[in-house]
C-alpha cells in the first residue's frame, strides 16, 4: 500500500494512544517521493537562555514512492515516532539510533508484536519501484582498468565538470581508458550525478546492453565532441 495524509493521521493517533501514553501532539504529515528513505521525523533546533538545544517544528515525512504491506507501513510510522518522542522531550542518547532508541523498539516489539527495525531492507521489486522511470539524458563515463574491471560514473553535463573528470581518471596508473557517452536510458538514472572521481563497478555485458542506443563522444581533455 501507499499512505495517504488521513491514514498517517489515524494511524498516528492511534499508536500515540496505544504507545506513547497520548503525549505526543499532533505534527503535520508530508508525504515525499524520494528514494532515499521510508520515513523521517525532521524539526528545527534553537538554543534557549541557558544554552540547551531544544528541538521545535516538527514534521513527519513518509515515503508513498515504494508500495510495501501495510504492516511494515505502520512499523515505519512507529519508528518515526519514537524518533519524535525522544526530541519533543528533549531526551538525551548516544547516537540517532542509540540506546535509547533502541530501548524503545525493543520494547515495543515484545509488547505490541511489532517488527521495527533500526534499517528497512528492501526487496528487489521494492529497490526497482525506487528506481526514477523518467527518460532523461546523461552523460555517461566507462572507466576501463587494466586489471580488467570496468566502472560507470554519471556525470554532470556541465563541460568544465566532464573534462575535469576526464583528465583526473585518464591520468590515474590503474586506468587504462575513459569513454564518454550520452545516454538515455532509464538504468542510469539510479546512479548519483557527480563528479566524484568514485566509479560503480558493473559488469561489461551489462555495460554494453545499457549503452548500445548510447552516442558515443570523443575527448581530447579540452573539448568534447560526438563520434
Amino acid at each position: 500500500m501507499k499512505a495517504t495524509v488521513p491514514y498517517v493521521e489515524k494511524k498516528f493517533d492511534e499508536f500515540n494512544q496505544q504507545m506513547f501514553g497520548g503525549t505526543l501532539p499532533r505534527i503535520p504529515i508530508l508525504l515525499s517521493d524520494a528514494k532515499t528513505f521510508l520515513g523521517q521525523c525532521v524539526y528545527r533546533k534553537r538554543r534557549d537562555k541557558s544554552g540547551n538545544v531544544i528541538c521545535y517544528d516538527f514534521r513527519l515525512r513518509i515515503n508513498v514512492r515504494i508500495d510495501l504491506p501495510e504492516r511494515e507501513v505502520e512499523d515505519t510510522i512507529i519508528h518515526e515516532m519514537i524518533h519524535y518522542y525522544i526530541h519533543y522531550n528533549q531526551l538525551k542518547d548516544n547516537s540517532a539510533h542509540g540506546s535509547l532508541f533502541r530501548k524503545m523498539m525493543n520494547d515495543i516489539n515484545m509488547k505490541y508484536h511489532r517488527n521495527i527495525t533500526i534499517a528497512h531492507h528492501s526487496t528487489k521489486e521494492q529497490k526497482e519501484e525506487l528506481v526514477d522511470k523518467r527518460q532523461r539524458y546523461h552523460v555517461v563515463a566507462v572507466v576501463t582498468f587494466h586489471n580488467g574491471k570496468i566502472g560507470i560514473k554519471v556525470l554532470p553535463r556541465v563541460l568544465p565538470s566532464i573534462l575535469k573528470y576526464y583528465n583526473q581518471v585518464s591520468s590515474v596508473k590503474e586506468v587504462s581508458r575513459v569513454q564518454l557517452y550520452m545516454s538515455n536510458d532509464i538504468f542510469f538514472n539510479q546512479y548519483p550525478n557527480s563528479a566524484a572521481l568514485k566509479v560503480h563497478y558493473v559488469e561489461a555485458d551489462v555495460i554494453d546492453e545499457h549503452l548500445r542506443k548510447a552516442a558515443p563522444m570523443a575527448c581530447d581533455g579540452h573539448s568534447i565532441r560526438y563520434i
